[in-house]
């Protein structure tokens, strides 16, 4: 396994660092715009590119271009959100998603404004859809950004220096231990496993305004 894993590490290592820098934080701008974040995963490229971080210089650079790329990403959903909203919502794509999902993304933001705004940068579905649902809106960009700026410091900080840690972890030991590789495989594993408990966590303590929002679903399709 050592042998692999080393094979994997070296060749994303192998990258150049300006180019693996400038690829990440290209790969959370389309996360985050226009619906992509629900075919790109972000946290797989930001746990991938943060592998090859050997020094501090390397994560404060990676660390910026994922904050960066967040914010241009989700500032750019929400620009097409404002000018293009309605086009997208019945887009092929928009379709896909159900009009139930974007009943319950505006409904949410109404019911929880700013705060629906940084919750959803950490939950599946919602955080593809409220930038351009915000955009639709009432709300000001100036408001959107100090909500979501924040979330996105939080998201990038947590995916970055596992990746790290996991990565140099595994350095340090594979030259002792034969199956250091788990070691990484573990690091990673039980911070995902993390993530998918806080998500449930968050579903559980807002499930009570996610009900409001699927209520004014039910209300709206049963009017004539």
């Amino acid at each position: 396994m050592n042998d692999i894993l080393s094979w994997i590490l070296d060749t994303v290592r192998g990258v150049d660092p300006a180019l693996r820098v400038l690829l990440v934080g290209l790969g959370m701008l389309f996360e985050t715009s226009i619906l992509i974040g629900l075919i790109v995963p972000g946290d797989t490229i930001v746990i991938v590119g943060s592998t090859a971080i050997t020094t501090w210089q390397e994560y404060a650079a990676l660390l910026v271009a994922v904050i960066v790329g967040a914010l241009a990403g989700e500032s750019i959903g929400f620009g097409l959100g404002h000018f293009f909203g309605p086009r997208i919502r019945v887009s092929r794509l928009g379709r896909k998603l159900g009009e139930h999902n974007w009943m319950r993304a505006q409904n949410y933001l109404e019911r929880r404004g700013g705060i629906a705004v940084f919750i959803s940068r950490f939950l599946p579905v919602l955080h593809a859809l409220i930038p351009l649902t915000v955009g639709m809106s009432a709300m000001r960009y100036r408001k959107f950004l100090a909500w979501t700026a924040p979330a996105c410091i939080i998201w990038a900080v947590a995916y970055v220096s596992v990746g790290w840690l996991a990565a140099g972890s595994y350095r340090q030991l594979s030259s002792q231990l034969h199956y250091a590789g788990y070691f990484f495989v573990a690091i990673i594993a039980v911070f995902l496993v993390i993530v998918l408990l806080v998500k449930k966590l968050i579903e559980r303590g807002e499930a009570r305004h996610m009900g409001h929002a699927d209520a004014a679903n039910e209300d709206e399709t049963r009017k004539p």
